[in-house]
């Protein structure tokens, strides 16, 4: 009698898959926005780099629940994004920090 594989089985493999993808998909993401914030600089750490919409039509989040998109989909939401730091992040979401006028003209 042959088994047949269930999802059960395979859950962690697909959950190691996704994640998997997820941090190759923020690694391009940051190289194709420049590498760094684009307000102060910071490029240490590829974790402490976010990505915030500052066009109102955005289409879903980069990192939203595990979702596999084509390079393509996710490029053409990045182009509505700027990179930042998690800090300058907080700081524009706040109110405290405004983004400069070049990365505004973007919108």
């Amino acid at each position: 009698m042959t088994e047949k594989r269930t999802y059960a089985d395979r859950r962690e493999e697909l959950i190691k898959a996704v994640a998997k993808r997820r941090r190759k998909i923020k690694l391009l993401s940051i190289e194709y926005k420049g590498g760094k914030c684009q307000v102060c600089g910071y490029n240490k750490y590829p974790g402490a780099l976010d990505l915030h919409h500052i066009s109102k039509d955005k289409s879903f989040s980069i990192g939203d629940k595990g979702y596999t998109r084509s390079w393509e989909k996710v490029k053409q939401e990045l182009d509505k994004c700027i990179l930042v730091c998690a800090n300058c992040h907080r700081e524009i979401e706040s109110g405290v920090t405004q983004l400069p006028e070049v990365i505004q003209g973007e919108k």
